[in-house]
């Protein structure tokens, strides 16, 4: 393996890497990679939506229950479903792309203050988050 120091980048507070930026203590979402999803119109085929649901998924961890937004979408994506954009289909997309451009930085843990632990389970999944609240000036 070799390192090209061409594309190294050395002394930066920030970059861009991997569709975030990242820098020594937080995490966001490049909004430039969002803004494009941003300009597309509705979904019109399962091509469509799988390509919206793999981009958007790549950026879970900065969405709030995005399983639960998610769910009706990925039920057209199988081969045995007709896809047809219902109302709860378009309103699950439009809350997804809204949270993506609202999406927060993720922080490096702080060990002074408390986590909080949160669990959640209904007939047909589970989940559980470790968050910590911090302020930013």
């Amino acid at each position: 393996m070799k390192i090209s120091l061409k594309k190294c980048n050395f002394g930066f507070e920030e970059l861009k890497a991997l569709g975030h930026i990242v820098s020594v203590l937080r995490l966001g979402i490049d909004k430039n990679k969002v803004a494009a999803v941003l300009l597309k119109p509705i979904p019109q085929n399962k091509k469509e939506i799988m390509s919206f649901l793999g981009f958007s998924s790549y950026y879970r961890k900065h969405l709030k229950e995005f399983a639960i937004l998610a769910k009706s979408l990925y039920r057209i994506c199988d081969q045995q479903t007709v896809f047809e954009m219902t109302q709860e289909r378009i309103e699950a997309y439009e809350k997804i792309r809204k949270a993506l451009t609202e999406a927060p930085l993720l922080l490096i843990p702080n060990w002074n203050i408390p986590f909080e632990l949160y669990i959640d389970a209904c007939g047909d999944a589970l989940g559980a988050a470790l968050n910590q609240v911090q302020i930013i000036d």
